[in-house]
């Protein structure tokens, strides 16, 4: 089995100023710079001829190369205990067409739609759901991050391995984007 993903990579000076936020939160497990990145679309778990039939339904996408802005930070959480810290990306129509464009042929793949609503975002850390309220100092120094716009000429589909510490991230395909 393969555990997918689809996303845009994150510029490795994007990258590294992201990481200038990581700390300063306990029990939190900061992303490697070099598995940042912004998810469009994850996947799952899926046998090899489904990814084989998710790979040529991506293929299909054409669109335009665009800019992507990363601004503020904020948390998933749920029942008042977080679990994942982020940095916002700005929802720009070209962004939302692309997402929606990838669930389209995810789905005509033979998956199921996403349950989730896209919150374009980068995740940072990960942590075992931690009161609101103890993170709130780090949303509160880090609510004013923005990056440098940067072009995105290409989404990819990404494999996760898991592993004890934290997940390793291999590219499998890339779709360029040139529309």
């Amino acid at each position: 089995m393969l555990r997918l993903f689809v996303g845009l990579a994150i510029p490795e000076p994007v990258g590294l100023q992201l990481t200038t936020m990581n700390g300063g939160v306990a029990g939190a497990r900061w992303v490697a710079p070099e598995n940042l990145h912004l998810s469009l679309r994850f996947i799952g778990e899926v046998d090899e001829g489904t990814a084989e039939d998710i790979d040529a339904a991506l293929g299909q996408i054409f669109a335009a190369r665009e800019e992507v802005t990363l601004a503020g930070v904020d948390c998933f959480e749920k029942r008042g205990r977080a679990h994942t810290l982020w940095a916002g990306a700005e929802a720009t129509a070209p962004l939302l067409k692309l997402q929606a464009r990838v669930e389209a042929q995810v789905r005509r793949a033979g998956l199921p739609p996403e349950g989730r609503k896209f919150t374009p975002h980068v995740t940072l850390a990960r942590m075992k759901r931690l009161p609101v309220e103890q993170i709130a100092p780090y949303l509160a120094d880090h609510g004013g991050f923005q990056a440098a716009p940067f072009e995105a000429g290409e989404f990819l589909l990404y494999r996760s391995h898991l592993g004890h510490a934290a997940a390793n991230y291999e590219t499998l395909a890339r779709y360029p984007l040139n529309g």
